[in-house]
């Protein structure tokens, strides 16, 4: 049975679900930043999934790419799947800009997580919520 890893849960909000994953904003409010992770127990390399699995996660992570990257006007889409210090499996998708304090390099380690301020993560939830309504199978969280 499926079961969300504990840092996952307290990092971050439920956005939704898809068909494979569900989508979880990240607390860092400097940038825009969901998790997908596959509703599979004890998964924690996407080359274990199964084979459809595997192409069910590559078609979500590409429908959140592009709907977080028209949302934002993001100038680059960063997606990767690290798992270092939370071993389930997890793809990070990171709305990335020229302007961003972490530019060009990577966000992980570079300046603490900064708090959503009163009403921005209900804010950003509801704009990525609606972003991601015409993502074939997409459920809101509520």
């Amino acid at each position: 049975m499926f079961e969300l890893d504990a840092r996952i849960e307290r990092d971050t909000s439920p956005v939704g679900v898809l068909p494979l994953c569900a989508i979880r904003l990240h607390h860092d409010a400097r940038y825009p930043w969901v998790l997908l992770v596959p509703q599979r127990a004890g998964v924690r390399e996407i080359h274990t999934l199964s084979k459809a699995d595997r192409a069910a996660l590559t078609e979500e992570s590409a429908a959140v790419s592009a709907a977080m990257q028209r949302l934002f006007g993001a100038d680059k889409m960063n997606v990767a799947a690290l798992g270092n210090m939370v071993p389930q499996l997890h793809v990070h998708h990171v709305a990335r800009f020229a302007s961003d304090d972490a530019w060009p390099g990577a966000i992980w380690g570079a300046h603490p997580a900064a708090s959503y301020e009163a009403g921005a993560l209900g804010t950003r939830l509801e704009r990525l919520r609606l972003a991601f309504a015409d993502i074939e199978g997409f459920t809101a969280a509520s």
